[in-house]
């Protein structure tokens, strides 16, 4: 797991004081960071641009142009829109005008466009001739490479207006901002540069956390004397659209819980021989999973006596009901999955200001830090494109998932994988971080085209997991 940070200022402030490194020593690692990057991709001649802010993120930039102005074929020139105002951003522009490299009044055809302008102190509203400047960013044909941050995001992720970039290079320590879904199709591929320093000074404790496929741990069997009952029996409960918990029940078996029981009102004969069914939840049963094309099947009160003591997946339609909410209330171990839409209802169920889903998306990270240490004995597991789980304020981000479980049934699949491990002996919350990670690789596993992928053809990649469990993905 790697720290978030909503910024690094303070511990640029640590690097400063502990590693007796300056400011401006650096600004120069960063700015030798991306000129890295740089030389990777590109070979000369090569013509960069960069966008340059007023204040110390526009000075990174500044360095930047330094710094390639001694590679042979590089050309780079400066725009500064703003002019300088921070001391170190004047001692850079004096060097650049000392050294005679062009500055420019606009945008001009180039190959590499660097974003130097505002970085991560941006926190007011973006200014009309800022927005014209980023759309006019955006248009430009050239590889884009974002400096800390794309500029215009603030803390939480959000934008009025922002580039699409090819890279973003971070500096010291990833940033909170970079991980909400809105950003996935923004920030391109995000690089954390070093500043020269051991990656534990920009490390410390946190309350958000980026999950690294490095965390999965598979439900391997290590041993032979064993028997079905060592792995737990699950009860799925199924409501009116019995696909939807069909899916769970498979997906449950196949990560390897030992029983699964379907809990129907009826026999139903079109359920695969692997799945056991059950009017309702027996003993020996230690775990269930509900929700997922419920309906009006049950009513709270039978669902409130299966549950019990069990701890539980809450999926979909139970989303909507007072049990949830009860259930919560009395500190009963759930794990919820809602999508977006389904937050917005849990939101308003548990009376929180902020329940559309435009508010949800525009505040994901922060609404389930508050959720969470609200109901500090569940587990919410926020889907979207970058899967949220949350647990006592912590929030634990899973940025491997694609658009191919962009798909209905993919959800359910999640849920009959965290209840197969609930079974299996893993804690609630660690169920949610692991079964997320093993959802995300057994869509990358996939070999057909993006759109193509059926939930019955993500649960028969997940006994391919043992093969790639070390593959990682960003």
């Amino acid at each position: 797991m790697i720290p978030l940070y909503e910024s690094v200022g303070h511990l640029d402030r640590r690097a400063v004081e502990v590693c007796a490194m300056s400011e401006e020593l650096l600004m120069e690692h960063a700015a030798l960071a991306i000129k890295e990057e740089i030389l990777a991709r590109f070979e000369a001649p090569c013509r960069v641009l960069i966008v340059c802010g007023s204040g110390n993120n526009g000075a990174d930039g500044l360095a930047l142009a330094r710094l390639l102005s001694i590679e042979s074929g590089f050309e780079p020139t400066i725009y500064l829109p703003m002019g300088v105002s921070s001391p170190l951003a004047k001692a850079q522009l004096a060097r650049i005008e000392a050294l005679g490299i062009e500055q420019v009044e606009g945008l001009h055809p180039c190959e590499v466009l660097v974003d130097a302008l505002f970085g991560s102190g941006f926190n007011r509203k973006m200014e009309p001739w800022a927005m014209k400047l980023i759309g006019q960013m955006d248009e430009l044909q050239a590889y884009k490479i974002a400096c800390d941050l794309p500029s215009g995001i603030s803390k939480e992720g959000n934008f009025d207006t922002c580039a699409q970039f090819d890279l973003t290079v971070t500096m010291g320590a990833p940033k909170l901002a970079l991980f909400n879904d809105c950003i996935k199709d923004r920030a391109g591929e995000i690089v954390v540069a070093s500043l020269g320093l051991p990656a534990m000074i920009y490390q410390e404790e946190s309350d958000a956390y980026l999950l690294e496929m490095a965390d999965l741990t598979l439900p391997l069997r290590n041993r032979q004397d064993t028997h079905k009952g060592s792995y737990g029996h699950l009860a799925v409960v199924m409501g009116e659209k019995p696909g939807a918990a069909l899916l769970s029940s498979m997906a449950a078996l196949r990560f390897g819980a030992g029983l699964v029981s379907v809990i129907t009102r009826e026999h139903h004969v079109n359920i695969p021989f692997d799945l056991m069914q059950n009017r309702r939840v027996e003993e020996g049963m230690n775990g269930l999973v509900l929700g997922m094309g419920l309906g009006e099947a049950f009513i709270d009160e039978e669902l409130g006596e299966m549950i019990g003591a069990h701890p539980v997946v809450l999926d979909a339609d139970i989303l909507y009901r007072p049990l949830t909410l009860k259930l919560l209330q009395a500190g009963h171990p759930v794990v919820l999955t809602p999508h977006p839409k389904e937050f917005a209802a849990l939101l308003k169920l548990c009376d929180f200001k902020q329940t559309s889903i435009e508010e949800v998306q525009e505040n994901r990270l922060s609404l389930a830090k508050l959720f969470s240490e609200r109901f500090p004995e569940a587990v919410l597991v926020l889907k979207g494109a970058n899967v949220i789980i949350a647990h006592r304020g912590r929030r634990y981000i899973n940025p491997h998932g694609s658009s191919v479980l962009a798909k209905g049934g993919s959800g359910d699949v999640l849920s009959g994988m965290i209840g197969s491990l609930l079974v299996q002996g893993y804690a609630p919350k660690e169920a949610a971080i692991h079964a997320s990670l093993a959802h995300a690789l057994a869509a990358s596993g996939y070999s057909g085209a993006d759109y193509s992928m059926l939930p019955t053809e993500l649960i028969d990649q997940l006994s391919t997991l043992q093969e790639t469990a070390d593959r990682e993905l960003i």
